[in-house]
């Protein structure tokens, strides 16, 4: 079965996912980036795209373009919207524009750990198992049916945001992979209502980067692992008005095995 898809996305996943579709004989219409705001060439998705000759739209133009009669070609005769760590909320029309259905793969396990922060909290919280979910896209956020969630096991006092993200990434692409096979063979979508959950916003998880010096040792040790993704802000102290980064033992170490690694590959490479 040929599909005609919008993809919409972020990271290298979301270039990955395109790559994927293509060389399995399926059209991606059009790509959605959000990463478009960020400086030119730091978006994967779109350099990927335009490497394929697909266009590449921000979140504004594929509902302005929604509200047009009749629907240009990219939205005509659609199969699947999949969002692919997409950033952005996916609204009406766009939910039930396809004809199969509009998907998120989102990070985290569902329901328990919906919005942002999934891997932040998971290491905050102790859990000793993870997650990654495909959920049938509602306009509640991460709220919809779920398809499938795919658990593993992790040793909280062992991760980092940085060591948890690769993980979860590399079953997230399994879960993907796993829902194409199912959507060519032709077989149903499941649709499993998710129940009560926990929705984590952008301001809670914000909140609990902050450490105080009164903060037990344990705590100050595991909010600087949780929040150990540089080199983005990590977990904080303030002092005179000013803040400064809490950098994890574990957290240099897995920085230096990644630069050994790099450099190791650079040297093979040259």
């Amino acid at each position: 079965m040929r599909l005609r898809v919008v993809l919409m996305g972020r990271k290298p996943g979301s270039a990955r996912a395109l790559e994927h579709l293509l060389r399995r004989g399926h059209q991606v219409t059009v790509a959605v980036s959000s990463d478009a705001e960020d400086p030119p060439g730091r978006s994967l998705l779109q350099a990927a795209a335009g490497e394929a000759g697909i266009p590449v739209w921000r979140d504004e133009q594929v509902y302005e373009r929604l509200s047009r009669a009749p629907l240009e070609p990219e939205l005509n005769d659609i199969d699947l919207v999949i969002s692919y760590l997409h950033r952005r909320r996916i609204r009406p029309p766009l939910i039930s524009l396809p004809r199969i259905g509009c998907f998120n793969f989102h990070p985290a396990p569902l329901p328990e750990l919906r919005g942002v922060g999934g891997y932040n909290f998971a290491i905050l919280e102790g859990r000793t198992q993870y997650g990654v979910s495909v959920h049938w896209v509602a306009p509640e956020i991460d709220a919809g049916d779920l398809v499938r969630v795919r658990r593993f096991p992790i040793r909280p006092e062992q991760e980092t945001a940085c060591s948890l993200e690769r993980k979860a990434q590399a079953e997230l692409w399994t879960l993907f992979e796993e829902f194409i096979e199912m959507v060519e063979a032709g077989r149903p979508v499941p649709r499993v209502p998710q129940g009560p959950g926990r929705y984590i916003s952008r301001a809670e998880m914000l909140a609990a980067m902050r450490a105080v010096t009164r903060d037990p040792a344990e705590l100050i040790e595991r909010k600087a692992r949780a929040f150990w993704f540089p080199p983005h802000q990590g977990a904080y102290v303030e002092v005179d008005g000013r803040r400064f980064t809490l950098a994890p033992d574990l957290g240099l170490v897995q920085l230096a095995e990644a630069l050994a690694e790099h450099s190791a590959l650079a040297g093979r490479l040259t």
